[in-house]
This record gives C-alpha cells, sequence and structure tokens, in this order.
C-alpha cells in the first residue's frame, strides 16, 4: 500500500497552496489538494465557528436543480418585500453592487436559464452526494448521511401544480422524486400530525449534522498537514506579471504556488485587492435549534410556501430560513425569525417551537449569485488563482464535488464534470 500511494503522489505537480477562506468550500477543497499531496495553508479571518455551512440545514439537495434567478422570483420577491416576515427580501439601496447585481439577475431569471443550468447543478450534486458517501466511511470521521430524502410539503394547488412539475423535471434528469398524497405523508412519520395537500419526496436527497461534519473535517486536515490559521484574516494581495506573489494578513506574509479563494460572502472583497469583480452579494438566513426527545420526525421537511428548513439532528430540530440580500451586517431581524416559528405549525399542528432569545439564533451570509451558479475554476488575468465561491444556500450541499473540482483543477487534470457553466468569468 505503502508503494501504491507514493506512486500515486509522483503523478501530480506537488504545489503550496494557500486557500483564503476556512468555510465547507474551503475545508473540502483542503481535504482533496491534500489527497493529492499539496502543501496546503487555509487562511481564516475567524474560528472556523461561525462560517455559513456550521448552522444550515445540513440538507444534500440534488432536487435543487432550478437556480435562484428563475421566471416568477422576480415578482415573487417583489410581493415579499412588503412582509417584513417573508422569506425573501432584498434591502432597497443604492449600492452600485445591489444595482449590479440585480440588472443581472433580471437577466438571468429566464426559462432558457432554468432549462440550461439544470444539468449542470444536478451533476454538481450528484457528485457532491457520492463524495459525502465515501466521505463518512473514511477513518475518523464520525458524521453520517441519512438517506431518507426529504419531504416538501405544500398547502395550496397551485404550488402543488409546480411541485409536480418540478418532480417530472427531476425524473427527467434521473432524479428519485414522487409526488405523495397527505395520507402518505402522514404513513412515514406517524408520530406527525400534518395540515398539507401533499408533498414531493426527494428520495434523491441526503442530509447529515453540518457541526459533526465540520469538526471531523477540521481534525483530519490537521492530522493530515494541513496548516489553519485562525483569526488570520488577508488585508492584501501582491502579484507580479498575472501572477500572485504573495498574501498578507496583518504582519505576516504568506506565498505558494496556487491561490484559491473560497472566501464565501467575503469573496468580492478579496477578489477587489487583485483589482477583480466577483458578483456576489450575502444572502443572511438564520436558524435556531429545539430540543425533540419524542423523535417524531424522521425526515427533513421543507415549507414550500414560507419557504423554510426543517432538519431532525443530533437529539433536535434544527429550523431554518429566509434570504434577506443585503450588506454584511450582524443584525438579527426578529421579524424574520418570527416569520419562521409562526410557519411552522400551519404544517405541523404538534410542532410549536417558541421564538428563541437572540443568543440562541443562529445566523449566516449564503454568497449569492446573480445567476443562481457558484464560481468554480481559473481567471484569466492571474495564472495561479482558483475561485470558489457563490454557492448560495447550496454550499454544504456542494462541498465535497467543489473541493474535489478544484483540486483538480490545480492539478491541471480534467475535471470529473464539465465546469464551463461555473466558470468565475461567465457574463
Amino acid at each position: 500500500m505503502e508503494s501504491a500511494h507514493a506512486d500515486f503522489l509522483i503523478n501530480y505537480n506537488m504545489s503550496k497552496v494557500i486557500i483564503i477562506g476556512g468555510g465547507i468550500i474551503g475545508l473540502t477543497s483542503a481535504y482533496y489538494l491534500n489527497k493529492q499531496g499539496h502543501q496546503v495553508t487555509i487562511l481564516e479571518k475567524g474560528e472556523l465557528l461561525d462560517n455559513c455551512s456550521f448552522g444550515n440545514a445540513g440538507m444534500i439537495v440534488p432536487s435543487h436543480f432550478v437556480p435562484l434567478a428563475a421566471p416568477g422570483m422576480i415578482q415573487q420577491g417583489i410581493r415579499w418585500m412588503f412582509n417584513s416576515k417573508s422569506p425573501f427580501y432584498v434591502k432597497p439601496s443604492l449600492n452600485p453592487e445591489l444595482l449590479t447585481w440585480g440588472l443581472k439577475f433580471m437577466r438571468k431569471a429566464t426559462r432558457q436559464h432554468v432549462a440550461q443550468s439544470a444539468q449542470p447543478l444536478t451533476d454538481l450534486s450528484l457528485l457532491s452526494k457520492s463524495l459525502y458517501q465515501d466521505l463518512q466511511n473514511q477513518p475518523g470521521f464520525a458524521f453520517k448521511v441519512t438517506n431518507n430524502g426529504i419531504l416538501a410539503f405544500y398547502k395550496t394547488e397551485k404550488v402543488g401544480e409546480e411541485e409536480a412539475h418540478l418532480a417530472e423535471q427531476g425524473r427527467k434528469l434521473g432524479l428519485d422524486m414522487a409526488v405523495l398524497s397527505a395520507a402518505e405523508c402522514a404513513a412515514l412519520q406517524p408520530d406527525l400530525k400534518l395540515d398539507v395537500l401533499g408533498a414531493v419526496h426527494y428520495r434523491c436527497d441526503a442530509h447529515l449534522y453540518p457541526n459533526q461534519l465540520i469538526a471531523d473535517l477540521v481534525t483530519h486536515l490537521e492530522a493530515a498537514g494541513v496548516k489553519i490559521q485562525r483569526n488570520t484574516e488577508v488585508t492584501k494581495i501582491e502579484a507580479i506579471n498575472g501572477s500572485i506573489s504573495k498574501v498578507i494578513a496583518g504582519n505576516n506574509a504568506y506565498n505558494a504556488d496556487e491561490y484559491i479563494i473560497a472566501g464565501g460572502s467575503w469573496s468580492p472583497a478579496i477578489a477587489r485587492m487583485l483589482n477583480l469583480k466577483v458578483s456576489l452579494l450575502p444572502g443572511k438566513g438564520y436558524s435556531f435549534m429545539v430540543e425533540e426527545k419524542q423523535n417524531r420526525m424522521q425526515i427533513p421537511a421543507l415549507l414550500c410556501e414560507a419557504r423554510v428548513a426543517i432538519t431532525p439532528m443530533n437529539g433536535s430540530i434544527r429550523y431554518g430560513g429566509t434570504m434577506e440580500i443585503d450588506k454584511l451586517n450582524d443584525r438579527i431581524n426578529m421579524n424574520r425569525v418570527r416569520g419562521i416559528v409562526e410557519s411552522v405549525p400551519k404544517y405541523f399542528p404538534d410542532l410549536h417551537p417558541q421564538l428563541p432569545d437572540t443568543k440562541d439564533i443562529w445566523f449566516g451570509f449564503r454568497p449569492s449569485s446573480p445567476d443562481g451558479l457558484p464560481y468554480i475554476g481559473r481567471v484569466a488575468k492571474f495564472k495561479n488563482l482558483v475561485i470558489a465561491t457563490g454557492h448560495g444556500m447550496m454550499g454544504l450541499s456542494l462541498g465535497p464535488a467543489t473541493g474535489k473540482l478544484v483540486s483538480e483543477i490545480v492539478a491541471g487534470l480534467k475535471t470529473t464534470i464539465p465546469v464551463d457553466a461555473f466558470a468565475p468569468n461567465r457574463s
């Protein structure tokens, strides 16, 4: 085995790699780069415990092949803007970045864009799910993937028709999705009362406990020799002749052969240090945990009209939702959290989560591209730079696939799946 491992390493041009950002994309990129034998350093501005994936719903979602930029979202978004408890909100502003993002969003919110995006998103999601299945079986990893799907509940006939159409499109892409009656839904979780018309069972989906996953990755990476520099915010990036030469954080300079920008919602600010534009806006989401001793919920739920995600995890239920497009900020909008709380018993009469204290509310920023697709790839301006960001609400779901693709791009290999749709310089 030792000689086989050595042969494996010889096949690659080993490099020093610096990853800016220690969220799920940075950690999984480090994992696959380390497996190739590269010397990897992660520069993380925080403690690794406040990244966007740490508090999310833990859903792995091949079912989500429709990007945020889709027909109907503009009209729906305008209606939601007048409701402080609504699931989607864009704060009006004269911020040039918001105006640019909004114009691109409107241009991409077409049926053609949705059709063109479906296969690339599906391929990326299915690759990620497969890699999660492999990762959970590696030594030292305690997280587990639960493969009982997700139930997307609806209360209105209109949304039911939309979900049925989505399921039909999903099946054409090879995804296992089934339309269920209310009675069929109730039979799957008999200990929970339901007040719904029906659901689509995204059988192709899965879930995990993200806190355990992140802890496992960090422990593994540090044991494998990856250097993780916490509380290390990059403040300057220097380049010479189309190649990055060093990054500066505080009083320290770091140099490498290859550089990865995986800073989530902070990626545009990092890219600006190189006079690069990465069109992203932070979409703030909230979540909170409620202990569930009865273990009544076995299958995660999406409340379609309310846009709320509910996931059983670690003896509790995590409730999450909202997408609040605004500047990066530390404000907690309690009306948004109240909207999550009030929506739950409308679908699950037995579940009555209380409005949590602010100290018990987690929030994070989803790096949202205007066309709803992530950025994964090199940029023409710098030969040793890869950008991996913009995954919106699907960062955890798409993490391993993105990390593997990043490692292949760095190594100059043919990527496992095509990445043209995710090119950072796409229009």
